[in-house]
């Protein structure tokens, strides 16, 4: 028995070829082995031996560990309850976050700190002229979706900014992601831009969002959306890779349909022929409204919110167009500077130097120097 438990030991660290320390027996140990087995076998415990040759943890304690385990777990689970709630979203759990008032925040889609006062001042009749051959095609591409989308709602104010909503809400994104994208393979900042239109995605879906609890769209204006959201993204998507100046002159353009579209609806709401009922809760939270907000004001920060689209696409438009030009310059610049250094007759060859030409106007240090300065 002895000599088969030797051979068994043998043949085990072997195999393991010293992947595994643990497991390799030295001289000393094999003795300590075998003094066991022996002492095993005296006291007639077999089972006792196999037991101490597993891996495996002993019963007792086996048990001791789960039931540790799920005392642990049931104290966590204790502590979550009382300090948080689950979310909608995935079962995610979060801590409680109250109001200013003290109440519960019911909100999963937004937080308090996304939360902010529309600016009701800015100017919503302001237009930008079209000059451009760009500037015009995008203006009158506008007006013609402005008159489709007026024959379909005609006076059906709460549908028809539903339906905007649903198109304004894909720019920001699509331009946000092209631009992220492009951070990332040339390892450069936005300047701001990635998160600027991104928050404006997220602004006119939250505009969706408080639409969608005063109007309910029907099924064709469902699949409406559908078709209109795949065409207008794919559609939109190209556009800004082909020129993204002219695709944030086109959504400026659209914003300032969006200001005509609220500014209508506001009309329709003084006038009496539409109603003007209770804010929807969401809306009075993340415009921080007074608690008896009427939709005329939700109408009008959501007008003021266009307003402010506006004027970041038609700026986005001019400031893009500027990076773009320097850009431009700074590349060609790169590409003909060595050139225009050897036409001056300077050469940074060490051949060049032996024949007088750094003795020119130019040292190989100063060529450097405007090299790295310029460029």
């Amino acid at each position: 028995m002895t000599f088969i438990v030797l051979a068994r030991s043998t043949a085990r660290a072997l195999f393991s070829g010293g992947r595994s320390y643990h497991r390799q027996f030295s001289t000393a140990a094999i003795a300590r082995h075998l003094e066991n087995v022996e002492a095993t076998h005296h006291h007639g415990g077999s089972f006792y031996y196999w037991r101490k040759m597993s891996s495996l943890p002993e019963i007792k304690d086996q048990h001791h560990n789960s039931s540790e385990e799920k005392k642990n777990e049931d104290t966590t689970t204790t502590n979550n309850n009382n300090n948080s709630v689950v979310s909608s979203y995935w079962g995610i759990t979060r801590p409680k976050i109250q109001r200013e008032d003290g109440t519960e925040w019911p909100w999963n889609c937004f937080m308090p700190w996304d939360t902010y006062r529309a600016d009701v001042s800015i100017d919503v009749n302001k237009h930008h002229v079209p000059k451009t051959f760009t500037d015009k095609v995008a203006f009158r591409s506008v007006k013609f979706l402005r008159v489709l989308s007026d024959l379909y709602f005609k006076e059906r104010y709460g549908c028809h900014a539903m339906m905007l909503e649903t198109i304004a809400a894909v720019p920001g994104m699509v331009g946000g992601m092209l631009l992220h994208l492009k951070s990332l393979r040339k390892f450069q900042h936005s300047g701001g831009w990635i998160k600027a239109l991104l928050e404006e995605a997220e602004n006119e879906r939250m505009h969706l969002m408080t639409m969608v609890e005063l109007v309910k769209p029907s099924w064709h204006e469902r699949l409406l959306v559908i078709t209109a959201q795949g065409v207008f993204f794919n559609f939109f998507f190209v556009f800004y890779l082909v020129s993204p100046k002219a695709a944030h002159r086109f959504v400026g353009y659209l914003e300032e349909e969006a200001v005509i579209s609220y500014t209508q609806h506001l009309d329709a709401i003084v006038s009496g022929k539409v109603e003007n009922v209770p804010a929807p809760a969401i809306a009075i939270d993340y415009w921080r409204l007074p608690k008896d907000a009427t939709l005329k004001d939700v109408v009008t920060v959501i007008r003021a919110d266009e307003a402010h689209h506006r004027d970041v696409n038609h700026f986005a438009s001019v400031s893009l167009n500027q990076q773009l030009c320097i850009l431009h310059f700074h590349q060609t610049f790169f590409n003909l500077f060595p050139l225009l250094l050897l036409y001056a007759g300077y050469s940074p060859s060490r051949k060049g130097i032996e024949g007088g030409s750094s003795s020119y106007w130019l040292s190989l240090s100063h060529f450097f120097l405007l090299y790295k300065l310029f460029l």
